[in-house]
């Protein structure tokens, strides 16, 4: 995998991929409980009203939400970004279309909290121009664990309990990226505790996977 610094639009890979995966892994860490805390109260990958969260309560957190059919936005920060320190400032709203949750993005930015911002809509990412100069924005060190797939797989594949028969990591992993994903198989190959030594919660596991759309119903997250 190239790693670009800055990051490029096509390094991210299609939007709907890319919800996908990150969802997928989401819907791992869910729990009943901690679905009825306020996201500033919540670390780590979920999912609610406002789309796909990353968030390690430290020095990246991340932002993916659907805007309309076809249209994403993805923004957050990266200890690694120096886009808040460029001077002059750079505008990562540059050039951004008109459906872009603007409100939201300027009350982060005013908080000086955003380090990038990428946007998709027919079938491409793009972002605001960077200076030449520029050093890095944090895309790929905040979006590695997502971006590369074999990540993805790998941490589904230790999710999964190996004397349990049902579909592979590889096999589920594809069904999320069609969105066509059979919760069953899934819940029944899952070990007892999550990556985070927690129960794994499978009806909340199954609530965050069909509210992400990744069952074929259609995600309640999608803004119109």
């Amino acid at each position: 995998m190239t790693v670009h610094q800055p990051g490029l639009p096509e390094d991210l890979p299609p939007a709907e991929e890319l919800w996908a995966r990150w969802a997928l892994l989401a819907a791992l860490e869910a729990t009943t409980e901690s679905e009825e805390r306020p996201p500033r109260h919540r670390t780590g990958r979920w999912i609610d009203d406002a789309g796909l969260h990353w968030d390690d309560c430290g020095c990246t957190w991340w932002v993916m939400s659907k805007e309309a059919e076809g249209r994403f936005v993805l923004y957050g920060e990266d200890e690694a970004s120096d886009v808040k320190c460029y001077e002059p400032a750079i505008d990562v709203l540059a050039g951004g279309p008109d459906w872009l949750p603007y409100d939201e993005l300027r009350n982060r930015l005013e908080g000086c909290e955003i380090g990038c911002v990428y946007w998709y809509e027919n079938g491409a990412w793009a972002r605001a121009p960077y200076p030449d100069d520029l050093g890095d924005d944090g895309l790929y060190c905040g979006m590695s664990s997502f971006i590369d797939r074999g990540e993805v797989l790998g941490e589904l594949q230790n999710a999964l309990d190996d004397t349990v028969d049902g579909p592979s990591a590889d096999s589920l992993l594809a069904d999320a990226e069609s969105y066509r994903l059979e919760p069953h198989g899934l819940l029944e190959r899952l070990h007892g505790t999550n990556h985070l030594d927690d129960p794994v919660d499978r009806p909340a596991v199954a609530r965050a996977l069909a509210r992400a759309g990744l069952t074929g119903e259609r995600s309640a997250t999608a803004r119109s």
